[in-house]
């Protein structure tokens, strides 16, 4: 999924040299903000003091420094950039107003088409945890985010409901997201109010899949018109199956995995229906009393000779690494319980896009450390890169970044 404008950082350094105040820069380079501000018309027709190319920047530094006030999100992040050739040395900061303003003038198409331009899955060949049978593993699934509780929030996002007919605390954002198992970077998502199913929204990203990789889905995916739409994309598929759902058996293969027939309704009716290669297993962990499971899988990889049953429950065991990555996201990236600061629509869609920009910065320049080093990405710890993000880019003017 190659996409204009992304370039790979230099992989001849240490961690604490890649990520630094060039980080942002150096995977959103800003001839692409630049550009990406042109398309979506927020190029501004007189200078201002908080320019768009800035502001875009500036969402992915409240990413970056979620407990930071705006003032200094703002002066982290101008000093920064203008060190590294970004931007031009600020002369004041203005007022908190004024930012908002400047935020507003922006608004979020420009964060999100950035994001949509360079985000890309990212495992090289020899990446551990990212290939089956030359296919890439990449996973869906979704969460949602709580948002400031404003009227204009509220009536746009919604909330879930809580017990005794109250609702909860905050308006909540659906995120759902397409990434990429061994390198946790997320390279597609799509954003909703909480009434939207994650569903719906999956109807939408699995259009975007492609030849070559193998999607991973738990079993609230599993239905026959959104396997349709997925496999219809050249992809291939690995998901869990409801317990309610049993196509009809075809054939038994040699790995003791079987075909079989999956109907859209009652098997009986002369219904449109697939044929998936359905393999049954339970896990002894050395844990638990008794085996876990059982569990059922339904792939359209049909050939045991391409993959086996072993190896498939084994390549299904890497979706929960997009649970690692919601953790990345929600739980240190955005702090524990926090609750997006962005008090409109527009805005806190923004801030999520600004996020999602953030956490691919940071997961490229991870990703380029561990290759370096020879080792997995997972063994690279992303609670310290952000750490050594966040204080590299207060200190960018002591702590010059290669390459750039």
């Amino acid at each position: 999924m190659a996409r204009a404008g992304w370039r790979k950082p230099e992989t001849h350094t240490r961690l604490p040299d890649l990520v630094s105040a060039g980080l942002l820069a150096q995977v959103f380079p800003p001839g692409v903000v630049d550009g990406v501000i042109a398309e979506c018309g927020r190029t501004e027709q007189r200078n201002r003091s908080l320019p768009a190319r800035t502001m875009a920047y500036f969402a992915m530094g409240l990413a970056l420094h979620s407990e930071g006030s705006y003032l200094d999100v703002l002066s982290l992040m101008t000093d920064g950039l203008a060190w590294a050739g970004a931007a031009d040395e600020p002369v004041g900061l203005p007022s908190k107003s004024a930012i908002f303003q400047a935020r507003e003038r922006l608004g979020a198409e420009p964060v999100k088409a950035l994001f949509d331009q360079v985000a890309r899955p990212l495992a090289k060949p020899d990446t551990p945890g990212s290939w089956l049978a030359g296919r890439r593993l990449v996973a869906i699934d979704g969460t949602t985010l709580d948002v400031a509780d404003t009227v204009a929030n509220d009536e746009f996002f919604g909330r879930p409901g809580v017990s005794k007919g109250e609702r909860s605390a905050f308006p909540q954002a659906r995120l759902v997201a397409l990434a990429e198992c061994g390198t946790h970077a997320i390279f597609d998502a799509e954003l909703g109010p909480y009434g939207t199913s994650e569903l719906a929204l999956s109807k939408v990203l699995v259009d975007r899949l492609e030849p070559g990789m193998v999607l991973l889905a738990d079993r609230g995916f599993t239905g026959i018109a959104l396997w349709k739409q997925a496999s219809g994309t050249g992809a291939d598929l690995i998901w869990r199956a409801k317990n309610n759902v049993t196509p009809r058996h075809l054939e038994t293969l040699d790995d003791g995995s079987w075909l079989g027939e999956l109907r859209a309704n009652n098997a009986r009716l002369k219904t449109e229906h697939v044929v998936v290669r359905v393999v049954d297993y339970e896990i002894d962990d050395g844990r638990t009393e008794g085996a876990l499971g059982p569990f059922r899988l339904f792939t359209t990889i049909l050939d045991p000779a391409e993959a086996t049953a072993v190896d498939l429950a084994s390549a299904y065991a890497q979706r929960w690494e997009i649970e690692s990555v919601f953790d990345e996201l929600k739980t240190h990236q955005r702090g524990p319980k926090t609750v997006l600061r962005s008090k409109s629509p527009e805005l806190v869609q923004q801030e999520i896009w600004g996020h999602l920009c953030c956490h691919f910065a940071i997961r490229t320049l991870m990703l380029a450390a561990a290759h370096d080093a020879a080792v997995d990405p997972d063994r690279v710890s992303f609670v310290a890169a952000l750490r050594i993000t966040r204080r590299s880019l207060s200190q960018a003017r002591g702590f010059p970044p290669s390459g750039l």
